[in-house]
């Protein structure tokens, strides 16, 4: 197979499915997984129901096998180090869903909802090369229809064989639980006002509009969690596609471009010496010249350009040959030097960064932008040490790890309040005060130490009215902080003045 994707025959031999049903085990932690997740995912925003659906989908994963298995396919099929790797991103996919327990920006917890899609798909296939983490998110749809009649036959089974509860017998056992649960919770309930609080905050919502989300998040979980627990039972076998490289193509077809490409690398960092690494002397000394000018002259182009670069190298490692001694000295000479200049340029569009956050302030959009350029040099220095042994099966799944560390760091650092931070220790007059108040609630503890009491006052009013009370499924740990700080007494001085002051800046 020597095509980017694999053919109609080459899916049958990846993804041959489970030889047997789905065991009783199996059914039943898919279901109760399910049922976790309707009672617990909170959709419209962060918080603890995300981390405790994360969990239940992990155990339930655990224990899916195929019924005549005896132990769980995590110890079949894979071999040590796959096994190792699936429990890496395993982990890394609970602890991306967990952000939103402990931050309250929705756009970092989207950013690590949409990674932990990802991550999800690497605990499932353990591919190691990029073409087969890309296959086993394409193996997810046919995975899951393929997984209905894989439970279906599993319950057929259940009901022939008497192995494991049928399930009329699920039901009414699940009934009787809720039954017994809620008469004694209402007796208790009515005996101590504690509890009755605490008992109205566990309950689960049973109004019609509740009874609906209940079936739309069981219509998307059930899914979800029986495709993982197919794939997981049949583990595909993608060693194929981590094996197969691309057509090679002659020394001079690859290796002239590039060389060419290395050379007007080398020209523009000679011929922007001064302008790459000058900072601040460099601004003070160029007439006409501003913070603003010289931090976005070039910065996006050199971005791309970097962007672009990693894709060139990707491209040089599949199809440039590696076999002879000669051709892997030109693979060194070659990319060694466009490598070290790619970082050079990402030192360069740092600096110009660093220089613009120290005049301007810290906003999300510059912070995620310096974050991507750091894990840009990053994984320019794993192509470099890649280089030495001139083949790298890690270096994808290397990769991509660095990344999803990178995004968990930025989530433990706090990213709102470090802005919020910023902002506050900016000089007198400089403070964006618009700005403060489109922040989350994480940024509260920092926005308290504000000097100008209206401005103060404007943006915790603004925040406090993000902060709704919410049942338990949502609880935040940002904004039970901020909860806390702000209380009942975040009012503006002069509302009218303060709407006026949150639109436009101070």
């Amino acid at each position: 197979m020597h095509g980017p994707w694999p053919d109609v025959s080459t899916w049958g031999r990846m993804m041959p499915g489970p030889g047997a049903p789905a065991s009783a085990s199996t059914i039943v932690a898919v279901l109760a997984a399910t049922v976790v997740a309707a009672v617990s995912l909170p959709l419209d925003q962060p918080g603890l129901g995300w981390l405790i659906t994360a969990l239940a989908g992990g155990i339930a994963l655990l224990v899916a096998r195929p019924a005549t298995s005896a132990v769980p396919p995590l110890v079949i099929r894979p071999a040590r180090r796959r096994r190792g790797d699936q429990l890496f991103w395993g982990v890394a996919t609970i602890a991306l869903l967990g952000v939103g327990t402990f931050r309250a920006a929705g756009w970092l917890f989207a950013l690590c909802l949409l990674t932990a899609t990802l991550t999800f798909a690497l605990a499932i296939g353990a591919g190691r090369s990029i073409r087969a983490m890309l296959t086993t998110y394409l193996m997810a749809p046919r995975a899951i229809l393929r997984s209905l009649p894989w439970l279906v036959r599993g319950l057929a089974r259940m009901r022939r064989t008497g192995n494991g509860p049928a399930p009329i017998r699920i039901i009414a056992t699940l009934a009787v639980s809720v039954v017994l649960l809620t008469v004694f919770g209402l007796l208790f309930a009515s005996a101590d006002p504690t509890f009755a609080r605490l008992f109205d905050t566990i309950l689960p919502d049973l109004r019609v509009d509740g009874m609906f989300r209940w079936i739309f998040i069981c219509c998307l979980a059930a899914p979800v969690f029986g495709g993982a627990a197919f794939l997981l039972a049949a583990p595909p076998d993608l060693t194929e596609l981590d094996h197969t490289e691309g057509r090679k193509v002659s020394r001079l077809e690859w290796a002239v471009p590039l060389s060419l490409l290395t050379l007007l690398f080398a020209a523009f960092v000679v011929v922007q010496l001064v302008p790459l690494f000058g900072g601040d002397r460099h601004v003070r000394t160029t007439a006409g010249l501003t913070y603003a000018e010289y931090a976005r002259g070039g910065f996006w182009q050199l971005c791309f350009v970097t962007g672009l670069t990693l894709l060139v190298l990707a491209g040089a490692a599949r199809w440039a040959p590696r076999e002879a001694p000669a051709d892997r000295t030109v693979f060194r000479a070659v990319l060694g030097p466009l490598t070290g200049l790619t970082l050079l340029i990402v030192a360069s569009a740092l600096i110009r960064m660093q220089a613009y956050i120290d005049i301007y302030g810290l906003t999300r959009l510059r912070l995620l932008v310096a974050c991507c350029e750091v894990w840009f040099g990053v994984v320019l220095i794993l192509v470099l040490l890649a280089g030495i042994r001139i083949r790298a099966p890690w270096l994808p799944r290397v990769a991509i790890a660095t990344g999803v560390l990178a995004l968990l760091g930025l989530a433990v650092a706090n990213p709102d309040l470090m802005i919020a931070r910023n902002q506050v220790d900016a000089p007198v007059g400089r403070i964006d005060v618009a700005y403060l108040s489109d922040l989350s609630p994480d940024a509260v503890p920092a926005v308290i130490e504000l000097s100008d009491a209206r401005d103060r006052s404007c943006v915790l009013y603004h925040l406090g009215l993000t902060i709704a009370d919410s049942d338990w499924q949502a609880w935040n740990l940002g904004r039970s902080t901020a909860m806390d700080l702000i209380g009942n007494g975040a009012y503006p001085m002069d509302p009218d003045g303060c709407a006026a002051l949150t639109r436009s800046g101070a």
